[in-house]
């Protein structure tokens, strides 16, 4: 399947729809404390979004029943919101998505709940750190699957381990479309599709500790690994513009 490569017009329209992400996240990390559920962060997201003139994009999708993928601790992604209040030294991921006008918007961070530990904050960093070094990276004629090996570089670098079989993801008028793109390299860095200009794409580094084996636990969408210790997700939204790639998410 051909990558849709995006004219200036529809750029705008996605960077409108990947703003009120990064200023819904944004506005979830200066709010939530401990003590408040899954549940109450979900709601306050949603909210917020909404008020901003967005569709929270993951609501129904694929049957997911919220607007904010709340992953506590060991969850890396798709964590169902539940009565589970978060408590100091908790880290929690929130993962977003919008739909305004037909566009989407896709982004992640995970935080801190009140003080963590020193080995949480490098957990996260790791994820982080790992997502800005790919996107600085990214240059038109390059190919996606060099970009998963700096992904893959930048975290194993750091002495963790990428989640496997997850992946980052084209994106537009489809809340996922092509290319996949996984944070570790499978076969050769000079095989598959070149990323060019107007192309936009979501790149999302989960980082896992000993193993990146997944397991998907009973409520059917919270991802953990099979190590069951914390993981960290970090993700943007990006479009290649004159040659570099540009962050659509930032708030």
């Amino acid at each position: 399947m051909a990558i849709p490569l995006r004219k200036p017009a529809e750029i705008d329209k996605l960077r409108r729809a990947g703003a009120v992400v990064g200023q819904t996240l944004e506005y979830l990390r200066g709010v939530v404390k401990p003590g408040m559920s899954l549940i109450e962060i979900d709601a306050l997201g949603e909210e917020f979004l909404r008020k901003r003139g967005a569709e929270p994009s993951f609501k129904g999708l694929y049957g997911f029943p919220a607007a904010v993928c709340t992953s506590v601790n060991e969850v890396v992604i798709h964590g169902v919101p539940t009565d589970y209040r978060v408590q100091e030294g908790d880290i929690l991921g929130l993962d977003i998505g919008t739909k305004i006008d037909g566009y989407y918007g896709d982004a992640a961070i995970t935080m801190p709940v009140g003080e963590i530990s020193e080995e949480d904050q490098r957990l996260i960093d790791c994820s982080k750190e790992a997502l800005y070094e790919a996107i600085d990276a990214i240059r038109p004629g390059m190919r996606f699957k060099e970009l998963s090996a700096i992904l893959e570089e930048s975290i194993t670098s750091r002495g963790y381990v990428p989640l496997r079989n997850y992946c980052g993801h084209g994106i537009g008028t489809k809340p996922h479309d092509e290319p996949n793109i996984l944070n570790y390299l499978e076969g050769k860095p000079k095989q598959g599709p070149k990323i060019k200009n107007g192309m936009v794409f979501c790149l999302e580094p989960m980082v896992c500790q000993k193993s990146g084996e997944p397991v998907v636990l009973e409520d059917e969408w919270s991802v953990v690994s099979e190590d069951g210790l914390r993981a960290s997700h970090y993700e943007h939204q990006v479009a290649v513009v004159d040659g570099k790639a540009v962050i659509l998410t930032l708030p």
